[in-house]
Order: C-alpha cells, then sequence, then structure tokens
C-alpha cells in the first residue's frame, strides 16, 4: 500500500520497482496507490499505470484529508492476509521488503526502523521531538514510530479501531496493537534522501494536526491497560510461539506486558504507581531493555524482539538462496 500526494516525479519509479519487488516475493499481490488528494498528475499516472497491471489499485481521495486518512482508506481497501505499507517517495528500498517477509509467519507486526536517517536536519529535529512526545506520553513498543517500512497481519488490524486521520496515526496503531498482545519484530532498514517531490510532514499545519490529535487521543490512550500476558489479540490464550528467535540472535527484547501480572484486569492504583517509577527508572517509553529471556509469547504477551542486522540480512539471503535452488551462503 503506497499512500501519495503529489507524488507525481516519484510514483511510476515507486510502481515499476514494488511491481518487480511483490513479483519476486510473493505468490499474490495487489498494490493499493491512495492519492490523497493530489493536485499534480499523480493519479493520472497511476491510472495509466493500473491500465497495463491490473495488480494496481487507485483509491483516489477528493481533497486532501491527511496521511492517516491515506492510511486508513489503504487498510480499508487490502484484501489479502498481509499488509505492507511504505510511503511513495523514493526513500526506502522496496526490495527490503524481504527483510521484513522472513519474519511474516512469527510475528503480527514486523516493523522497520530507519538504521540511519537521511532527511534535512529540520525534518529530523522535528521527529526527535516527536518521538520524545509519544513515548513520554505513551508506551511506544517500537524504536522509530513513524517509519513508513511496516509489514502487519491484517487480521491484527482488523480488531482495533483506528481513530487518527493524521500523523498520531503510527502511534495508535502500534500503541494499540501492542495492548491487544500482539508480536512486534523489529528490523533495520535503509533509508535515502528524498531527490524529487516535496515532503509533507513539517508543514505547520500538518505538526499542528498532529498536536491536536495527541490532545484529543491521549485520554483514550493513556487509559488503556496492557493486555496480561497468555494471552492474544483476541483475548483468548495465545498458543504461537516465535521460533527462531532465540537469545544469540537477538540484540534487545521488550516485554510489553511484564509488568501487569497474571490477571485480565487494569493495574491498581498502587500497581500504577509502581508501574510509573518503572517507567522513570527504565526509560522514555517506560519499557525495560534486556536480553530476551524466552523465546514465546505465550508466556510474556506482547514481545517485541529485535532482529539483529547480521542476522536479519543473512535469513533472508539463506531462504532466497534455498528457495532458488541454490546453497546458502
Amino acid at each position: 500500500m503506497l499512500p501519495s500526494y503529489n507524488e507525481e516525479t516519484n510514483i511510476v519509479k515507486v510502481l515499476d520497482e514494488t511491481i518487480r519487488a511483490a513479483s519476486r516475493l510473493c505468490s499474490e499481490f495487489e498494490i493499493v496507490v491512495v492519492d490523497d488528494g493530489s493536485i499534480d498528475q499523480t493519479a493520472d499516472l497511476v491510472r495509466r499505470a493500473a491500465s497495463q497491471e491490473p495488480s494496481i489499485k487507485l483509491v483516489s481521495h477528493g481533497t486532501n484529508r491527511g496521511y492517516g486518512e491515506a492510511l486508513r482508506s489503504g487498510f480499508g481497501a487490502a484484501t489479502h492476509d498481509y499488509v505492507f505499507f511504505t510511503d511513495a517517495d523514493n526513500q526506502f528500498d522496496i526490495n527490503e521488503l524481504e527483510l521484513l517477509l522472513v519474519w511474516a509467519d512469527k510475528a503480527d507486526v514486523v516493523a522497520g526502523y530507519r538504521k540511519v536517517r537521511r532527511d534535512p536536519a529540520v525534518r529530523r529535529f522535528n521527529a526527535w521531538g516527536w518521538n520524545r512526545l509519544v513515548r513520554w506520553l505513551f508506551y511506544v513498543p517500537v524504536r522509530d514510530i513513524d517509519c513508513a517500512f511496516k509489514l502487519f497481519r491484517r487480521e491484527a488490524l482488523q480488531r482495533i479501531e483506528i481513530e487518527s486521520r493524521g500523523a498520531m496515526i503510527n502511534t495508535e496503531i502500534m500503541v494499540k496493537l501492542a495492548r491487544n498482545g500482539c508480536t512486534i519484530v523489529e528490523v533495520g532498514v535503509s533509508h535515502f534522501p528524498r531527490v524529487a517531490g516535496a515532503p509533507q510532514g513539517a508543514k505547520v499545519r500538518v505538526i499542528a494536526r498532529a498536536m491536536r490529535e495527541v490532545k484529543r487521543m491521549y485520554p483514550h490512550l493513556s487509559r488503556l491497560a496492557p493486555h496480561p500476558p497468555g494471552f492474544g489479540a483476541n483475548g483468548s490464550a495465545s498458543q504461537r510461539n516465535v521460533p527462531g528467535l532465540g537469545l544469540s540472535q537477538l540484540s534487545t527484547a521488550t516485554a510489553c506486558e511484564e509488568s501487569s501480572g497474571r490477571r485480565g484486569d487494569a493495574p491498581s492504583s498502587s500497581e500504577t504507581k509502581w508501574l510509573e517509577r518503572k517507567a522513570t527508572a527504565n526509560g522514555a517509553n517506560g519499557s525495560r531493555r534486556k536480553k530476551a529471556a524466552v523465546n514465546s509469547s505465550e508466556e510474556y504477551g506482547a514481545v517485541t524482539i529485535r532482529a539483529h542486522p547480521d542476522m536479519t540480512d543473512d535469513r533472508a539471503a539463506s531462504e532466497g538462496a534455498a528457495e532458488r535452488g541454490q546453497s546458502p551462503r
């Protein structure tokens, strides 16, 4: 899924590379382009490409509704079991989807994080401030909350109600999925400077809208009790292990619900105070970064696991070679 706004200088290249990567990596796929009220030729170029490639679907907004609305429309239009999204600005290498797909059967979310962010200083500063803010206000289960390179199980997305319309959407999704007991794997990905088109995230109206959404969403998101360990996103006992995520293969792991006890209730007032002290002691996002002690979501509830970059690359290369009938390196 490709959310787009005034990307006529990027969209053709993005579509070409996405088709090649998806054809190589996926048995079935669809490419949903959400044109968020572009005033350039973005939508026309997508229609032209769709006339030649039936896997391309265009979802058009009559007016510019914002990034969150674009993602919501794309999620709603998706029909396959997994939903991947990235921006249509050519700042990511779509071929690195392979690094996410090797974890697809072991996690509800595979979230990319930019190993080195290649944006102008102003955008990096704004992103730093935003990350500090949302980590201070909420438990954020990933290090790069707004990285536009994420893979979801569609059934996990269908279990949450997405309310945000603007830049708050990534925070809302990840917080709600973590609270629902979802397993999240983080994988480092490449990031490149934008060479065409104009970024929208640093505009004053976008920032102001994000601040309004933080204010509106805070009472709800801050009250969400962590999901009790041993339960899945649907409230039933979780039986899905996460094989292959042993201690030697990980750099860090976060047990999102380790402090909520074994009950389905929200923490008591005394537990809440203890959690607040723990959050202060453990870091801005309230999580305790530590070596993985378990490799089963059945035991620990929602777990965020950061895959070691070398191991991720080696695993993707090995599995790709095996599929081609070659000897893995």
